[in-house]
């Protein structure tokens, strides 16, 4: 009895200090950052004997008994090979010049990037969506002497607003997938309208926050045209829609993306070490240390106690927990992180009443809280250590922004949602 107990107190003990680096904090003597915090916590895991690895390597036939989800790591890796040939082919670059030189003032600017970076993350990950945009942006606003940082916050915010559409438009929703068992086609159905109008509300909230700071003149953007890799431009393109087709369909999304990305890599003529070195290596590998980390706490019942510790904010019928969920999502993803915050939650949502609605819910809030601040998604990290030495974006800047612009997003997002759901 002693060693069970021991057991699971030491669980909790490697969580909490893994979630002090995941938090952003720090600790004296140890420089560590999420990444690194995450990773030493799963070793810890292994070495307290608290998961075995066994249970790391996903060697054993009950799926139960599986650390890490290597369906979700699949997924993004596929993704993000398919963006990073996507890049090469400048198709990034051209979509952003297309729309500089279709925004003739500097709040159809705003729109511009807003929706263009929404629409991409909708698809692709938004996190290499930031990526890919910010230099073409900076550029832009640079040369027509326009304040940069609006058109950097219509970036990050109108990635994470769009990537609520889809199951591959960030990491957290396809942690969602994986956990669900959803398809792609319904989610996609109930959340691209709350994605649609949550983009709206960004752009909205951005021209008038930064109603004084946008000046009225016109400007004739002219960005000289990036030079296109045509053959390797229509491949992608044409791999990417029978990947989506592939999704709608039903078949396995980490296989139909890892096969599209290895397709692209075979037919491309290209060598694929540069594709490879665009993948977020250090991204893989904080998702496979959460696992882990998760994985301890879930296995000796910690997640379940967390989820009796919020009971309370969610008790009662079936529209007070579905409000005191979204509620608990939107603070918790920025006190603990979303993606870390969605590992832990997708173990409480099969006992709400309404559990598909209780994903989208999840979905939503874990991915608007984004928005809220600065360090609330890494999309916004990208994009303002891009601009570092151009825009000075504090925490509190940020949330005099993303205060008013996610709490209007997210009450118009779960309205819908509550809508659809009554209707449908």
């Amino acid at each position: 009895m002693g060693a069970p107990l021991v057991c699971r107190a030491v669980a909790l003990a490697i969580f909490l200090f893994t979630y002090v680096f995941i938090a952003g904090a720090r600790l004296p003597y140890l420089r560590l950052d999420r990444p690194g915090g995450a990773l030493l916590g799963a070793v810890l895991m292994v070495v307290a004997g608290v998961v075995t690895p066994a249970e790391v390597f996903n060697h054993s036939a009950d799926a139960n008994q599986h650390a890490i989800d290597a369906d979700t790591i699949v997924l993004l890796l596929g993704m993000m090979l398919l963006a990073a040939y996507m890049s090469q082919a400048a198709f990034f670059r051209t979509a952003g010049a297309w729309a500089v030189r279709r925004a003739h003032t500097p709040r159809r600017l705003l729109l511009a990037v807003t929706f263009i970076s929404a629409g991409m993350s909708a698809v692709l990950v938004n996190d290499t969506v930031c990526l890919m945009l910010t230099p073409l942006v900076l550029a832009t606003v640079d040369d027509a002497r326009l304040p940069p940082a609006p058109y950097l916050l219509a970036v990050c915010m109108g990635s994470n607003s769009g990537s609520v559409a889809t199951f591959t438009g960030n990491p957290q929703n396809m942690l969602i997938q994986g956990a669900s068992g959803l398809s792609y086609a319904s989610f996609a159905a109930y959340m691209a309208l709350p994605a649609l109008l949550s983009t709206a509300v960004v752009a909205a909230g951005l021209l008038y926050l930064f109603r004084h700071d946008l000046p009225t003149k016109r400007f004739e953007p002219k960005p000289p045209p990036p030079p296109v890799d045509q053959g390797l431009m229509v491949l992608t393109l044409v791999v990417l829609a029978g990947v989506v087709v592939a999704f709608f369909a039903g078949l396995p999304m980490s296989w139909s993306a890892l096969a599209g990305a290895a397709l692209v890599m075979a037919l491309s003529r290209r060598e694929p070490r540069e594709a490879l070195e665009r993948v977020d290596w250090v991204l893989l590998l904080f998702f496979a240390s959460l696992f882990v980390v998760v994985y301890g706490v879930n296995k000796h019942g910690w997640a379940e106690e967390i989820r009796v510790l919020f009971a309370p904010l969610m008790a009662g019928p079936p529209l007070r927990e579905t409000l005191g969920f979204a509620g608990l999502t939107l603070v918790a993803s920025n006190l603990f992180s979303n993606v870390p915050f969605v590992m832990l939650a997708r173990t409480w949502v099969p006992a709400l009443h309404d559990v598909e609605l209780g994903w989208h819910v999840l979905a939503l809030g874990s991915t608007l809280a984004g928005n809220l601040t600065l360090v609330g998604s890494v999309a916004n990290l990208i994009v303002f250590e891009a601009a570092r030495g151009k825009v000075n974006m504090t925490f509190l800047r940020f949330l005099r922004v993303g205060l008013p612009v996610t709490l209007v997003s997210f009450v118009v997002g779960l309205t819908v949602l509550l809508v659809e759901h009554a209707l449908f």
